[in-house]
């Protein structure tokens, strides 16, 4: 195994520390499933006025799609360059900002005909998007999260994302909910939730079990995918070529 994933899962394993309150472990329900194509290499995800928009990844195949979610079917669709791998996507405004994993290049869409209407470049790699009323907000595999102008992609501040003293990287998909920062955790069944101002965590969400294994096509199919419906208050998760996108109520955990 890699040595950065085997170091992300150490962090997560890690016994606790002592003379410091531990963030709470949510568990969930599930209370509704959708159909998620197998073929999508799930790098972006974010739901707006009824539909999922989904960025894949995977040189050769990344694309951004909008999908029924009650069908699961594509009703647009944008295919990146065969030399690119896509990475995570945002709305802002009228459109949609998608990023490349190494290429050190992203774009600007129109989200009602996904028409690229401009580009932008950054350093470093590409991970996750997400976005509050007036700042995107950016992971790179590391622990730190950038904030970042809209208008100009350029970082204004960052955090670094800690558990007590223990730093956790390998944040990948993110999802701005209800004030607080979702980041999926490479290579874990974890979600960690993320407080904006200082990278605090406020407690983590325990998805194990929530996919057979034998529904996973293989070792790289895993959690990766957070979508919230603030006006439905509805949490949706999914993974890379999963058959399902689940829609979950957390569950507090039982008080001692």
């Amino acid at each position: 195994m890699h040595l950065l994933k085997v170091a992300a899962l150490l962090l997560l394993l890690a016994p606790p520390q002592p003379g410091r309150n531990l963030p709470p472990v949510y568990g969930y329900k599930v209370v509704a499933t959708f159909p998620h194509s197998t073929a999508n290499y799930t790098e972006g995800f974010f739901y707006l006025d009824g539909v999922f928009y989904e960025g894949t990844g995977m040189t050769g195949h990344s694309a951004l799609l909008a999908e029924n979610p009650a069908s699961g079917k594509i009703v647009q669709e944008n295919d990146l360059a065969p030399n690119l791998f896509g990475e995570g996507i945002v709305d802002v405004g009228p459109n949609i900002f998608e990023w490349t994993w190494q290429t050190h290049l992203g774009f600007i869409l129109d989200r009602f005909s996904f028409r690229v209407v401009g580009q932008f470049h950054y350093t470093g790699e590409g991970w996750g998007m997400t976005r509050n009323a007036t700042e995107l907000i950016t992971s790179d595999g590391t622990s730190t999260l950038r904030f970042r102008n809209p208008k100009t992609f350029a970082e204004t501040r960052h955090i670094v994302v800690h558990d007590g003293a223990t730093k956790i990287d390998q944040l990948n998909e993110l999802e701005w909910v209800k004030g607080e920062i979702y980041a999926n955790v490479w290579h874990s069944d974890r979600i960690a939730r993320i407080s904006p101002r200082d990278g605090r965590i406020l407690g983590w969400i325990d998805l194990t079990g929530i996919l057979p294994e034998n529904q996973r096509i293989n070792a790289e199919s895993v959690l990766n995918g957070i979508a919230y419906d603030a006006k439905g208050d509805r949490l949706f998760v999914t993974g890379k070529q999963w058959p399902t996108v689940f829609e979950i109520k957390l569950v507090p955990p039982a008080r001692r």
